[in-house]
């Protein structure tokens, strides 16, 4: 089994950030999207309105899955 982890902020989730993971998907059995909450960035969005928001926006996709971790 092929695992992808696809580290960052999405601070917001971006087309930029769903073109990868869209093309992630293709290549990988699973996609582990994790999500910092790094203490030295000021976010625009809290951590869950970020999980939130990636977690829409990916969720038509099986074999992917959110994850938060601390920067």
């Amino acid at each position: 089994m092929k695992i992808a982890i696809y580290p960052g902020t999405f601070d917001p989730v971006t087309n930029g950030h769903l073109d990868v993971i869209k093309r992630s998907c293709l290549m990988f059995d699973k996609l582990i999207i994790s999500i910092t909450d790094d203490s030295n960035k000021k976010p625009m969005f809290s951590i869950d309105e970020r999980i939130d928001m990636i977690s829409n926006a990916t969720n038509n996709y099986s074999n992917v899955s959110v994850q938060t971790f601390k920067g």
